[in-house]
């Protein structure tokens, strides 16, 4: 059921006490308070939220802040949308009931204790990974109780089944990691080098959750010498890109997949390791494959890897790296076009050839509507020295009789 209805439009009047007295609104999952008035549980979670411990109704104090759900109303409420179902009235699904302190409580218990049998650990480790999948409130409640711990520890205890490793980490990913998590994951070389064998895992699942959990710890850890040692981690890079390459990848995967590269290349040292991996051949081949923000990261990635030799010429000798950076210019965002220009400037430095495959390409027209647009003052700087550096790459006619270029903003060479 959409916000709420019009009347006038639908011909329907909802029932007064099946609307919220807080946003007047069809009630989706009536709650009774302490003072025994009933709400949305939106409407009064918010209410509570900014500060108020009065009941919005009655101003009376609310001495407990418990919501019991109006089962009762909630049937009737479903039963009257069933009934003007011809007026355009949708039924209201029955709402999963947010979790429960002591159950989480229960939970965490039941899969940290090593005397228990471990289907029954592996059973309290899937209930709470449902749970958390449910909502935002169920991981704030799952949060509170010291989750990050139980689980780290349970993804790398060697003293248990593979299951229970995999189960934890799963639900360990859907958690922020705090710095002194990321520190104590990352100052153990055997924990990095678990997370990158994991990398080639039979299942999908376990290796995309794995890349997750690498680039937590990554964007995580504040020290240099750390992001290092995990960047240096051996076929760290290789597990990384074989999940970009793999043609079972979901969405979900392909994110993870380029914010875990991206990552680990933001360490300069070893982001020749990305390079013979084969992240040259991999980015230029999934590009087109990329979200709008995943596109940007992966553009990120390509100019990062451009900025070192071995990393041109990778990307030098795809055939479709340069017409792609090419049309990429003011197709995805200003972010995108100033990756893109910088990736540019960086293989037409080294090579007279990406020189002509630009210009073959159609940079020239690109470049000037690029320091003509909004772009962000950054890829203006790079289209200029674009332009300046392939000036002698130009077609004769093409400069010459471009009224483009001769009423554009760029500094006569």
């Amino acid at each position: 059921m959409p916000g709420s209805l019009e009347p006038l439009d639908l011909t329907v009047q909802i029932p007064y006490h099946f609307r919220c007295p807080i946003s007047l609104e069809l009630m989706r999952d009536p709650v009774t308070v302490s003072t025994g008035q009933t709400y949305d549980r939106s409407s009064i979670e918010s209410w509570v939220a900014t500060g108020n411990t009065t009941c919005p109704v009655t101003r009376a104090p609310l001495t407990d802040f418990t919501l019991i759900p109006n089962h009762t109303l909630r049937r009737l409420i479903q039963d009257w949308c069933v009934a003007n179902r011809a007026f355009g009235v949708e039924r209201i699904p029955t709402p999963k009931q947010p979790a429960e302190p002591s159950l989480v409580r229960s939970l965490l218990n039941q899969a940290a204790s090593a005397s228990n049998p471990s289907h029954s650990r592996l059973s309290a480790l899937r209930r709470l990974r449902g749970l958390a999948r449910d909502s935002d409130k169920n991981r704030s409640v799952i949060s509170s109780h010291n989750v990050r711990e139980v689980l780290i520890n349970l993804v790398f205890s060697s003293s248990q089944s593979s299951d229970l490793s995999h189960e934890s980490l799963a639900i360990l990913v859907m958690f922020p990691l705090t710095e002194f998590d990321c520190v104590g994951i990352s100052s153990e070389p055997e924990r990095i080098s678990y997370l990158a064998n994991l990398l080639f895992h039979s299942s999908i699942e376990v290796r995309v959750n794995s890349a997750a959990l690498i680039e937590n710890v990554i964007a995580g850890t504040r020290s240099s010498d750390l992001r290092l040692q995990i960047s240096n981690t051996e076929i760290i890079f290789e597990g990384v890109i074989e999940i970009l390459k793999n043609p079972l990848s979901s969405p979900r995967a392909f994110k993870i997949g380029i914010k875990a590269l991206f990552a680990l290349c933001l360490v300069k040292q070893t982001r020749h390791k990305a390079v013979t991996a084969g992240a040259a051949e991999t980015l230029i081949d999934r590009l087109a494959d990329f979200d709008k923000c995943d596109a940007e990261r992966a553009l990120a990635t390509i100019e990062l890897l451009c900025r070192i030799q071995v990393g041109c010429a990778a990307f030098a000798a795809h055939a479709l790296t340069v017409p792609l950076l090419v049309k990429t210019i003011l197709k995805i965002s200003d972010r995108a076009t100033e990756y893109a220009a910088g990736a540019l400037l960086a293989l037409c430095s080294a090579s007279e050839l990406s020189q002509k495959e630009a210009v073959c390409a159609g940079i020239l027209t690109q470049l000037l509507l690029l320091v003509q647009s909004d772009c962000t003052d950054r890829a203006k700087r790079k289209a200029q020295m674009l332009l300046k550096l392939l000036r002698d790459a130009w077609p004769e006619d093409s400069v010459g009789n471009s009224d483009d270029f001769l009423c554009s903003e760029v500094v006569p060479f």
